[in-house]
């Protein structure tokens, strides 16, 4: 049974096409998506893009079905967003609090959520006088772990107890701003959507160096533009400090819990990427924020990115191919190899041997030269980013000798500069209040604290799987046959049209 039938849309549910989808051709060819994409719309679906593309970021709520069907793919592929419009409340929602230790935040914590349910789960404090007195005195439910099971635990013992059709998961370190459900709720609507995770940012007014980097770039802050979250998608996965979930879906992963407790860390990926595969879809809805206390202590804020990398060869295990820290095409390694040992003609030439190549199996495409010259040229930016990203991350002690190496070899130099464009960029694109030195050493070192963690989790998992790169070799486009999803869909929504004015 297609998405559309069983996740039909509301009539009045509004999208925008999201800020990475490009029309081609008038229309008949997009790109885009999570993953990234090249689709060719039905001609039934094209003028349902073009209403999209000119309403620009109102949104468009079209009522018809094939506009619905539409719709509804956009959505599922990543090619549209969702643009509900906040509702008050009362909502039916429990708040889950896992809880170790801590009173101080979970004090502030029960102040933000307050006016909904709240279950308080005490995951064995040492002391658990002072989480009793405070969940006592909010009129939270509180519930104790005799021993410590961690986190993944203790949100599955609140979701259990849960009888309002959502829960929302807040981490005790966590304060929910004023409206953040009037925001997130609607996007529920949706009856794919299981989960929507709020923008989560440190508390602001520290002026200490790493409170001031903290605002600019934490690790539990996943941006300012909305997302669909998914495996190969520009964001991959959410938090859970702060995450807002359908019950019917968390529950239905199974007997053992909503979430994995033999995993300590990592947990929150794991979560969001099962629900995918049981195709539920998960949102980023930066609209509504939550403030964070941050660990600004900097051994403690090293430990931490430390302790994040670890969780990789137990993801690697569990979701096998997901963890590789770069993909890059073979065409564009062989681009950006020329270019590094100076050979700009050559690796012109060989750009313009694969974009005609692609261009070839573009051809039963209504677009010209001009798609497969911008794909290859994005492709070639966008590996170079990741193989600089995992020469800062995964493959860190590779990047601390290209580094050293810069001054005396042009292929280390254009590897440094692969490492350090990026944060360059991030810098004059955010503007924090660090200068850029600073902040580029403190980028690095969080970047080389997470690979650390990595690195010795892979040992002693005995996998390289979460440091091996994934590369593509030539084969048949399977994005440009992805076009067939909108035919299908606007050909089914056509027939159902047909049966409800028949």
């Amino acid at each position: 049974m297609s998405a559309s039938r069983r996740f039909p849309l509301p009539a009045g549910f509004p999208i925008v096409l999201d800020e990475g989808t490009s029309l081609w051709s008038g229309g008949r060819v997009a790109t885009g998506g999570a993953p990234w994409k090249v689709v060719r719309p039905a001609d039934a679906a094209r003028p349902h893009l073009a209403a999209l593309h000119r309403a620009g970021g109102r949104g468009l709520a079209d009522p018809s079905p094939v506009g619905r069907a539409v719709a509804r793919l956009l959505l599922d592929h990543g090619l549209a967003r969702p643009v509900p419009a906040p509702r008050p409340g009362p909502h039916g929602v429990t708040v889950v609090i896992p809880a170790y230790g801590r009173a101080d935040e979970l004090v502030r914590c029960l102040a933000a959520v307050e006016g909904v349910p709240v279950i308080v789960v005490d995951d064995a404090s040492p002391d658990p006088g002072p989480l009793r007195r405070v969940a006592e005195a909010a009129g939270a439910r509180l519930v104790r772990h005799p021993v410590n099971r961690g986190p993944a635990a203790a949100r599955n013992t609140g979701l259990r107890l849960v009888e309002t059709p959502l829960a929302a998961f807040v981490d005790s370190d966590c304060r929910p701003e004023a409206g953040w459900l009037d925001v997130l709720v609607p996007h529920f609507d949706d009856p794919r959507v299981a989960a929507v995770a709020p923008r989560v940012r440190p508390d602001p007014g520290d002026a200490r160096l790493l409170a001031r980097y903290e605002t600019a770039r934490s690790a539990l802050d996943m941006g300012v533009r909305p997302a669909l979250v998914r495996p190969g998608g520009r964001l991959g996965f959410v938090p859970t400090a702060t995450l807002l979930v359908r019950v019917a879906a968390a529950r239905g992963l199974g007997p053992g819990g909503a979430f994995d407790e033999e995993l300590r860390l990592g947990e929150d990926v794991d979560f969001v990427w099962r629900l995918g595969d049981l195709g539920w879809n998960v949102r980023y809805e930066p609209g509504a924020r939550v403030a964070h206390t941050s660990r600004l202590h900097p051994v403690d804020w090293a430990r931490r990115r430390h302790e994040y990398g670890t969780s990789a060869a137990d993801l690697a295990r569990r979701h096998p191919g997901r963890l590789a820290p770069a993909r890059p095409s073979a065409w564009n390694l062989a681009v950006l190899g020329l270019l590094a040992r100076g050979r700009p003609g050559t690796a012109a030439a060989c750009a313009a041997v694969a974009a005609a190549l692609l261009a070839r199996r573009l051809a039963r495409l209504p677009a010209d030269w001009s798609l497969a010259a911008a794909i290859v040229g994005k492709g070639v930016l966008a590996d170079a980013a990741a193989l600089g990203h995992a020469l800062r991350r995964e493959w860190w002690p590779a990047g601390l000798l290209v580094l050293a190496a810069a001054p005396r070899s042009r292929t280390a130099r254009a590897a440094a500069a692969a490492m350090l464009a990026p944060i360059a960029l991030e810098w004059l694109r955010e503007r924090p209040d660090v200068d850029p030195v600073r902040y580029a050493v403190l980028r690095l070192a969080e970047d080389a604290a997470y690979g650390s963690g990595v690195t010795a989790a892979s040992a002693r998992a005995r996998s390289a799987a979460p440091l091996r790169p994934d590369v593509r070799f030539p084969e048949g486009l399977s994005a440009a046959r992805a076009g067939g999803w909108a035919r299908a869909a606007a050909r089914a929504a056509v027939r159902r049209a047909r049966r409800v004015s028949g």
